[in-house]
């Protein structure tokens, strides 16, 4: 499996590279270089061969000259030995194919080939035909229509040239010749030199410059190649590396660029875009997290708000019942209380006592008691189910504190739990109901020394909120503390942790009622071992609204304790 991902890693990676910027731009460059060098040595190479065979017809032009004015004086002096000798002798120089004269009428009269001597010359034959192709003979030829380049037999090409060997006035006033002065032209000299070593060079100047090119592209295109690779592929890999990190979501990647053409200004523009998204994305985060808080906060707040209005509708429903009740109760227990203690009296009265009359003392007190006991439940029932304060005052906090204190003393003493009181130095006053509030005190004085069956410290605190126009008193034993899973419950009607049926459960209930009719709150927090605190935060006039800072909101009902 590795090897077959290696092969395909290995195929698809020369696929990307055909299809990249950079081989474009190499490949573009590099035909067009090739088109460029191939255009030069062709021009090159026809242009040097054009040279070459003009130096060569201008060398054959001379070398004609040479022979025809090396022979014009022995022709003159009709010396024809001197004549063959000067042809034989340049004949055989190197390069020379063959030297030869003929006259007018096409005999050839001295060739350095003598099988040749005394024949005639076709006059439709190359060399003849560039004058005796018109119907009256050229006087006079171009060096063009004197040349002619045919193949040798020995395969090797062949240049030749004719010079037509003129009438000139010394020639036809010499007394050894017989030729009027109208004749202009005597014969023609044709001088035949080989092309081999010409075309050799030309040749070897073709793949010289061919090889040249080669070179020359090979090397120009590692040039571009490498100063392509390096302004661009290099940048463009850049960018192209920064657009996959952008696009996986890492906007702290920043693209190094140091250039300062158009690809560094690509570079730096994404650079700032980068920064921009990371901005916006930064800035779109701290949204939400602030949303996220304070979506929090108001689902916080709405479920202490609907917890208050559950707690109202049960204690209200509650209420209700606990009136019925209680006065449907009220009335036949007054009568068993009155009856069972006339009983009493009567019994106590007679002198001699019997074991009999002692039982049914004892079961009438336990009568008496039980009796009693239920009718404080129904006296904590209309408590309970009070919906209105009684008469409204202005009193001091420490006053009602104070007196609520003072008829816990004896308690204090018998359960040996020490009272510590700090009051406000200005003594603040509450508009309320003073026997409830102080009924309230009472009801949370009792719950702490039960809550300390070993004994311990009671301390009272009240602290003046001037800010939110409110006061907080704080109620704190060192007792046993209260079981995490019963703080919500605790102040709901009948919950009692009790054992032994020493307690029905409606003491907090009735001071939660208390406190919630002063337009107040209440609140819990507690620790097992160490001791519970509740916190009284009532307001300094009698409304239902009570001020709260914004920036923290008020915490749900039996928790407000803990952030105080």
């Amino acid at each position: 499996m590795a090897r077959c991902l290696r092969i395909l890693q290995w195929t698809i990676m020369p696929m990307k590279f055909f299809h990249s910027l950079s081989f474009r731009v190499v490949g573009g460059s590099f035909i067009l270089l090739l088109m460029l060098f191939g255009l030069y040595s062709y021009v090159a190479i026809n242009f040097h061969t054009e040279q070459m065979m003009s130096n060569v017809l201008l060398a054959a032009n001379r070398a004609s000259d040479i022979i025809k004015n090396s022979t014009h004086y022995s022709m003159l002096l009709n010396r024809k030995e001197d004549v063959y000798q000067i042809i034989t002798t340049i004949g055989k120089e190197p390069g020379v194919e063959g030297i030869r004269i003929y006259n007018k009428r096409g005999t050839i009269m001295f060739s350095t080939d003598k099988s040749e001597e005394q024949s005639n010359v076709d006059v439709d034959a190359e060399a003849c035909v560039a004058c005796h192709g018109q119907q009256q003979p050229l006087q006079s030829l171009s060096m063009d229509n004197r040349m002619r380049i045919y193949q040798s037999p020995k395969g090797y090409r062949v240049l030749g040239l004719i010079n037509p060997i003129r009438n000139e006035p010394t020639c036809s006033e010499a007394e050894c010749h017989a030729h009027p002065a109208g004749k202009t032209v005597l014969g023609v000299l044709d001088v035949r030199m080989s092309l081999q070593q010409i075309d050799d060079d030309i040749s070897d100047a073709k793949m010289q410059m061919s090889l040249y090119a080669v070179i020359g592209v090979a090397v120009f295109a590692l040039l571009s190649l490498l100063f392509i690779y390096t302004t661009v592929h290099r940048p463009v890999k850049k960018l192209i590396v920064g657009t996959e990190e952008i696009s996986a979501g890492n906007l702290q990647y920043h693209i190094p660029s140091e250039n300062k053409d158009e690809l560094g200004v690509l570079a730096r523009s994404f650079n700032m875009m980068t920064e921009s998204l990371r901005t916006v994305m930064e800035e779109n985060e701290r949204w939400s997290r602030e949303l996220e808080v304070r979506v929090k906060e108001k689902t916080a707040e709405l479920k202490r708000v609907h917890d208050q209005m559950l707690q109202i509708e049960k204690m209200a429903s509650l209420g209700k019942l606990s009136a019925t009740v209680a006065h449907e109760l009220n009335n036949p227990l007054e009568g068993i209380l009155t009856y069972a203690k006339l009983m009493a009296k009567r019994l106590r009265k007679i002198e001699e006592q019997t074991d009999a009359s002692r039982q049914m003392l004892e079961e009438l007190d336990v009568v008496i008691r039980e009796t009693g006991r239920c009718g404080n439940i129904v006296k904590n029932l209309l408590l309970f189910s009070r919906k209105q304060v009684g008469e409204m005052a202005l009193v001091p906090v420490n006053q009602i504190i104070q007196k609520a204190a003072e008829l816990m003393k004896h308690h204090f003493q018998i359960s040996n739990v020490e009272f510590q009181a700090t009051y406000s130095s200005d003594d603040p006053t509450l508009l309320c109901d003073e026997n409830q509030l102080q009924q309230a005190f009472v009801a949370l004085f009792v719950n702490g020394v039960e809550a300390m069956p070993e004994g311990g410290v009671l301390g009272v605190s009240v602290i003046r909120n001037n800010e939110h126009n409110s006061i907080h008193i704080k109620i704190t034993d060192t007792g046993i503390g209260i079981a995490e899973e019963d703080v919500p419950h605790i102040f709901e009607p009948f919950f009692t942790t009790k054992k032994n049926g020493k307690g029905v459960g409606l003491g907090l209930s009735v001071v939660y009622g208390i406190i919630e009719r002063h337009g107040g709150d209440i609140a819990v927090h507690t620790e097992q071992g160490k001791g519970t605190t509740f916190t009284l935060l009532l307001p300094q006039s009698h409304s239902k609204n009570i001020t709260v800072d914004e920036k923290s909101p008020r915490p749900p009902l039996h928790n407000f304790s803990s952030s105080i």
